[in-house]
């Protein structure tokens, strides 16, 4: 995890993990063009693996996993295709907790739309969907 500087002492990493690269790499499209308002957060995106994402929750960082899925065990990241990165990382700082919140709560709107639109529109969405009514 890249350092936190003193301009920056608030911080936050959301992991969400999607069932396919496809659509990771979509809903990383979709809320890149939104800019951060204020200067005061500072905002990245990643794709990484699920494998990635385990092995930084094991690490003892204080970080925020949506998980909906199994986590598979084994392997870095480097070692994977660009197709086994299925999980959406996003990381914050702010200078305050309080811009850090605002921050958050406008990009979890952002997403819930993302992940609603894919819900209604996508093919691969309504496949995952399928199987876990079967299950």
């Amino acid at each position: 995890m890249a350092e936190i500087g003193a301009d920056f002492p608030c911080s936050l990493v959301i992991s969400i993990p999607l069932p396919t690269h496809r659509l990771a790499s979509s809903a990383l499209r979709a809320l890149q063009v939104d800019a951060e308002l204020s200067p005061l957060v500072q905002r990245s995106f990643s794709l990484i693996s699920p494998v990635e994402n385990q092995r930084d929750a094991s690490n003892g960082s204080i970080e925020t996993y949506l998980s909906s899925g199994n986590v598979t065990t084994g392997g870095t990241n480097g070692d994977l295709p660009a197709e086994e990165k299925t999980v959406l990382r996003t990381e914050y700082k702010a200078t305050t907790n309080r811009m850090l919140r605002v921050s958050v709560n406008g990009f979890l709107e952002s997403m819930g739309v993302v992940l609603g639109v894919m819900q209604e529109l996508d093919v691969d969405m309504l496949a995952e969907e399928h199987i876990s009514v079967q299950s």
